[in-house]
């Protein structure tokens, strides 16, 4: 842990390592920050086709990360996802990634993006075991 800043780097085999000069996720004031994952798969670097089966490798991912913290979907507080043909995409994604989240579902951003090679990528953050950021 940094003891300037107060966060701390997460890494766990079960999700794809890092490709640049980042972090698969931080902890810091009470939440979980995870990067941006896409779908590869971490043992064998396959990515699947369709939005579907790719959104789904995705959250497997993300669960991965929050795993390693003790975490659930459940403690997802915000979600931003990427999509590279928002329009068409759309329903698909959306199908797949309600398998994944129960009510109260957290809050979402949801946009168009230019991915590399790649149909969606998701970035959460979820919040820690007793932490009450409301005070």
């Amino acid at each position: 842990m940094s003891e300037r800043t107060g966060k701390r780097a997460v890494h766990t085999p079960g999700a794809p390592r890092p490709a640049g000069a980042y972090s698969q996720g931080v902890v810091a004031g009470g939440f979980l920050f995870t990067a941006g994952f896409g779908p590869q798969d971490p043992a064998t670097g396959d990515i699947p086709d369709g939005v579907g089966p790719q959104t789904a490798q995705v959250l497997r991912n993300v669960a991965a990360v929050l795993a390693g913290q003790g975490l659930t979907m459940r403690d997802v507080v915000k979600v931003t996802a990427h999509l590279q043909h928002l329009k068409r995409d759309f329903a698909a994604y959306d199908a797949a990634y309600r398998e994944f989240f129960e009510e109260p579902c957290p809050v979402r951003t949801t946009v168009g993006s230019d991915l590399m090679d790649i149909l969606v990528e998701i970035d959460v953050v979820a919040l820690l075991p007793g932490q009450d950021p409301s005070g």
